[in-house]
Formats: C-alpha cells, structure tokens, sequence
C-alpha cells in the first residue's frame, strides 16, 4: 500500500527537475497574482481584512497588498484575502480550486523574510502548487460536492510545504508538516458570494505559515493525520485513489494546466467568452446568438438580466453582450450596474438565449451565431485545451498590464525571469 505522506514529503523535501514550462508557467502566474492582488486592494474585503491587521501591531516582517507590513502569520492572511478578492485568479480544474492565492502569500513573505532570491522562491511555490494539485486530486469531487472548498483545504497543504522548501525542511519535516496541517486545513463553500470565500484564501496561506514555523521550532504533530484513521481524509469526504494522486509525481508537473482567467467573472463563462472571440462577436451584426453549456452551470452563473455588475459576472447573456458592444471583460470596472443599464447591452442581450448541454464538459462551451444578413456561425471552446506557451505569456503579461499598467507589469516580469531577491518583490504589493 502506498504511504500517501511519505510519497508527498519526499518529492517535497527532494531535489526536482522542473521543466521549462512548468517554470514559465509559474512566473506566469506569479505575476497574475500579483496583478489581481493589486487591483483588488480596495475591495471592501481588502480594507476590512488589512485595516484589522495593522491595528492589531506586531513585528513589520512581511509586505501587504496595499501597504504596510505585518507579522508573517498575519500578512499571509491580508495578502491571500485581496489577491482573492476579486476571485480573478487562475484556477486548476484537477484541484478544483485557486492555487496561487494560498501558496504564494506564504512562499513570497517567507522567502523574502529569510531574504531569498527570486528562482528559489518560484521553485518553492511550484512545488507547493504541484502538492496542491495533487491533494486536490486524492480529495477528489467528493470533497468539493460534500461542501469544502479545495483553496482553502488542499491549498493549505500546498502552502506549508512550500514555506517547509523555503526553509530547508527534510522529508520527515514535510510528513510533520503535511500532519499538522491536516489539523489546520479548512473552508467551506457556504461561504461562496460573500467575504468569506477570500477569506478562505487568506486562511490557507496563513495556516501554511503557521504549521512550517511551528515545525521548525519542534513541535511534534500526528505525521499521519493525513491519510490514517480518523484523519483528513477519513473526515473530508476524501480519499480516493492514491495511485492517481501521485502517478508521474516528480517527473510531471500536473500544475502546468492551470487556467489563468482572462475575463473577470464567474471561470463557468469562460469558455463561452472564448468561443465568442473565435466568433469575433459585434454587435451590429448579431441576430441571435445560442450558447450552449453544462447542465451544472445553470444555476451558477445564467442570471438572465442583472442590474448589478456582480450580477453581471453570473450571466451568460450579459458577457456576451458586453463583449459584443465593445465592453473589455478583462477589467473589472467594466461590471458595473452602469453597463448592466445600457441599452445597447438590453437590446442584444435579449436575442441571446442559453441552453443546457449535457455532451458537453463542464470546460466546454459552444456558441451558434445568427447574422443578420442570415449567415450562420458556430464555435466551441474548451479551457483544458492546451494553450501555446507564447499565447499563455501574451494573454496573461496583457491582462496585468490592464491591472497594474504596463510599465509596472514589464517590471514585475522581468524580477521574475531574470532574478533579484524576493523583497524587492514583495516591495511590488504596494503601488
């Protein structure tokens, strides 16, 4: 029988062979987290989140999102909470959850904390990433459906394993580590449309702090809390198949299929947003349009005329009409109750009806055009189609630059392929 902890702790303690990908990858997201992060700062949340931290006091060891700085318990916390704030954050469909906004709080405030350079602290966050996934996977649907929410569960793994790299634990450091974070990991999605599910963000980073500093001082936890009786697994509605979990681990990188958002609203409208670029949707010549999705997705995200513009990211047909009448859905100011007024929006927003589709997969959408001048288009998308490496880098470096501008987004990439030491990215949280 394979011994799950044991197999986790030694790739994390271990010497890796990462991919060129896999490392581009991670700076790619790198810099969307803290793209997102930025712009999320003045989110009610953000405030509410930041302002109780900084009134609390306590030694100034790491950076905040929006400025500041905070012990480093506490700044995971701020900083996991905004960078999820405005749920814009890339996503791993294997993991079913958000890995960056709960492993690179943690990675960044603790590699710069020990003053380490940038590559080790990208390797650090990969591999926690890639625990992530993998935990995710050995949770499995059953986990999510039972009500938890896999970033603030399987993510806090991921993020004491990699504050565990950054300070040089060995493999029985990681299977202490991974055992009391069993203890630690938790988020529900209950808590899904409020403050709460950015919470959950900042709570998983936080708890990966808190777990690899108290294991670094001694403390001696159930090692097997994970996976033995009575542990999380048993008690998480997990456990699935082990052999899956960590097939190719060390020698395949899951987390290289992340999907990075490019629009920012629910990730279930995602394909069909992409469908509709392939279309090259505008508005003067739509007569209809039919899109086509995923039963589950009805009831998530199919709001047919909000008012709102967090209305807005949960409705097939106004994304698409915002698309079509030139509105940029890769910036949040763009979902505003002010666009959901427009009458051009109303007008084509009523031509657009949305059906379920269960031969499709929950990533796949497809859209049929109706022209006026009677000609017919369809177009499908799917989010697990592979996405080439200088499209990904294009697509991910341009929505940054929407965010944060385009200087401070080439600046923040470079630090990231070409070195320099984590604080003087953590010095980036802050405008």
């Amino acid at each position: 029988m394979t011994d799950f902890t044991a197999t986790l702790a030694e790739f994390a303690a271990g010497p890796v062979t990462t991919t060129a990908q896999a490392r581009i990858i991670t700076s790619l997201s790198a810099l969307d987290w803290l793209a997102v992060g930025r712009a999320g700062i003045d989110e009610p949340v953000s405030r509410i989140i930041r302002e109780m931290i900084l009134s609390e006091g306590g030694a100034e060891q790491a950076r905040l999102f929006g400025g500041g700085a905070a012990p480093l318990r506490a700044a995971a916390l701020v900083n996991g909470t905004i960078s999820h704030a405005l749920d814009y954050d890339d996503t791993h469909f294997a993991h079913i959850g958000h890995p960056s906004v709960a492993v690179f709080p943690a990675t960044l405030g603790i590699a710069a904390f020990e003053d380490r350079p940038v590559v080790d602290l990208l390797e650090a966050a990969l591999v926690g990433m890639e625990l992530s996934v993998r935990i995710g996977l050995w949770l499995g649907r059953d986990h999510y459906q039972a009500g938890f929410h896999q970033t603030a569960t399987a993510g806090a793994f991921g993020a004491a394993v990699a504050v565990g790299r950054i300070l040089g634990f060995d493999a029985t450091q990681m299977r202490q580590v991974l055992g009391l974070a069993a203890t630690r990991a938790a988020g529900q999605k209950t808590q899904f449309g409020t403050m709460g599910k950015p919470y959950n963000a900042g709570l998983a980073a936080a708890n990966g702090i808190e777990v690899a500093l108290l294991i670094q001082n001694g403390f001696q936890p159930n090692a097997q809390a994970l996976e033995g009786p009575y542990g999380f697994g048993a008690t998480h509605a997990g456990m699935n198949d082990v052999a899956r979990a960590v097939d190719g681990l060390g020698d395949e990188w899951l987390f290289e299929s992340v999907s990075h958002k490019f629009h920012a609203c629910c990730h279930g409208l995602h394909a069909a947003l992409e469908a509709a670029r392939d279309l090259d949707i505008a508005e003067p010549e739509v007569a209809e349009i039919k899109i086509r999705t995923h039963p589950r997705w009805m009831s998530v995200c199919n709001q047919l005329a909000p008012t709102t513009g967090l209305g807005a990211k949960f409705s097939y047909r106004t994304v698409i009409a915002m698309q079509a009448v030139g509105y940029d859905t890769a910036l949040p100011a763009s979902f505003s109750d002010k666009t959901c007024a427009d009458p051009r929006l109303i007008s084509l927003r009523n031509r657009i009806t949305v059906e379920a589709d269960d031969t499709l997969s929950e990533t796949q959408a497809r859209l049929e055009l109706l022209r006026r001048d009677g000609v017919r288009r369809e177009a499908e998308h799917d989010l697990l189609a592979p996405l080439s490496l200088p499209d990904r880098e294009d697509r991910v470096r341009e929505k940054a630059s929407k965010l944060i501008g385009a200087d401070e987004a080439d600046a923040i990439w470079s630090m990231l392929r070409t070195g320099g030491r984590a604080a003087d990215l953590a010095d980036r949280l802050d405008d």
